[in-house]
């Protein structure tokens, strides 16, 4: 897939802090639903993935900005899964007006954890790659 999924999203007046941008919290928010609607678009169920015995984990989400969003900003919010061999897989989502300028980048280190067993599966990407009806669209 040569262009990373993304999704839009409008900065609601609550979601500002006192200074009049949008909360830290808040980016951590968006890319966690722009990582759900990207696995929704890749055709994961949520429902039918907790049922299968895994479930997502974030292990580590850092923020890097470039400029303020302010209430009634739009944004675009991409998502790019990055994989390896190991038990875990790299999120790299880029968060971009609609101009094309940057605003923050968020990186994610997640896996897929066993719900029974409580560790990560092994080979995360060929869960996903199992219960995607559209890997592709996760880069597998």
């Amino acid at each position: 897939m040569s262009d990373p999924f993304h999704v839009r999203v409008s900065v609601r007046g609550y979601e500002i802090d006192f200074n009049g941008h949008l909360a830290s919290a808040v980016y951590l928010q968006y890319s966690q639903h722009a990582r759900w609607e990207c696995l929704r678009a890749a055709g994961v169920d949520q429902g039918q993935l907790i049922a299968s015995g895994v479930s997502p984990v974030n292990l580590e989400e850092t923020i890097r900005y470039h400029s303020e969003l302010r209430g009634g900003d739009e944004v675009d919010i991409s998502c790019a899964f990055a994989w390896s061999t190991g038990r875990t897989f790299r999120v790299d989502q880029q968060f971009r007006r609609p101009d094309g300028s940057l605003v923050a980048e968020v990186a994610n280190t997640g896996g897929l954890l066993d719900l029974q067993e409580r560790r990560l599966v092994a080979d995360p990407g060929e869960r996903w790659r199992a219960v995607a009806t559209v890997p592709e669209v996760l880069g597998l």
